[in-house]
């Protein structure tokens, strides 16, 4: 496991690259999940930094995923944008998939909104679906904390009462009916992956009051708050989970429902960013 001295020193080895090419502190970090990464095409005055070039950054192994860095405006508010992440089925620790927010909480980053694609557990979803997450379940075995606690960035036992800010999330939901969308909330189940859930593993899940399943996103959010960001969530409805519909599961239908919903997902978050503070 990665000592506090030695994840300090990645962080700020990566901190000195981004700060020579970056003159100003970002308002706003967004994670941009599975086929999502379109709204970063829209940031002006951009700056984009591959993955591969920052110091000690993870690399993306997944389709839909770039794997690019954009520094730019959105809605007249810098923002720095993740076009693509990273999860904890392709082989990284904790630490580095969490490495990146680390990284904006030392830049000085405040506000995080993170999106995933997840599959539908709650049957009144439908694939398309926006949805505004309110709380989240971390059932993926592991938690990003785990270790020596990292004290320049948080306390030891960080509160989760609020993970994804209640006040962002009502502004969010109010906005949604003006944009032609059906406001919707949920509990997101965060799973390790990168099977997809059998049918008895999705009835669990929304026994235990699961809406939502996928394999990111929880350990983002609770590095984030460890660190004392706002976090926004939004998960987009990509599919029904195991056994709600007689369909099989493949990722290509994933990255369909992302391409067809991309441009009322990019709107709506364009949208967000004008009324956030």
């Amino acid at each position: 496991m990665i000592s506090e001295q030695e994840l300090n020193k990645k962080i700020q080895e990566a901190k000195g690259y981004l700060n020579e090419r970056i003159t100003v502190t970002p308002e706003f970090g967004i994670i941009l999940g599975s086929g999502l990464g379109k709204l970063a095409d829209l940031a002006e005055n951009s700056i984009v930094i591959k993955y591969e070039d920052i110091p000690h950054f993870p690399v993306s192994t997944v389709a839909g995923h770039s794997g690019k860095l954009i520094v730019g405006k959105i809605a007249s508010k810098t923002v720095m944008m993740m076009q693509g992440r990273f999860h904890y089925y392709e082989g990284y620790e904790m630490n580095e998939v969490t490495f990146p927010v680390r990284l904006m909480q030392v830049l000085g980053i405040k506000n995080l909104i993170v999106t995933n694609a997840a599959g539908g557990v709650n049957k009144e979803y439908k694939p398309g679906d926006l949805v505004l997450i309110e709380d989240h379940l971390n059932l993926m075995g592991v938690n990003p904390l785990r270790g020596a606690n990292v004290s320049d960035f948080g306390p030891r036992f960080p509160d989760l009462s609020e993970a994804y800010d209640h006040k962002w999330r009502e502004k969010a939901i109010e906005l949604m009916p003006t944009m032609g969308l059906e406001p919707k909330r949920g509990v997101y189940a965060a799973v390790s992956g990168p099977s997809y859930e059998t049918p008895a593993e999705i009835r669990y899940l929304r026994t235990i009051g699961a809406d939502l399943v996928g394999m990111s996103t929880a350990p983002e959010v609770i590095v984030a708050n460890h660190g004392g960001m706002k976090v926004l969530g939004i998960s987009c409805v990509t599919n029904m989970a195991a056994g709600v519909l007689p369909e099989k599961l493949s990722h290509n239908e994933v990255i369909a429902t992302t391409q067809r919903i991309e441009q009322q997902f990019v709107g709506f978050v364009k949208s967000l960013i004008s009324i956030l503070d």
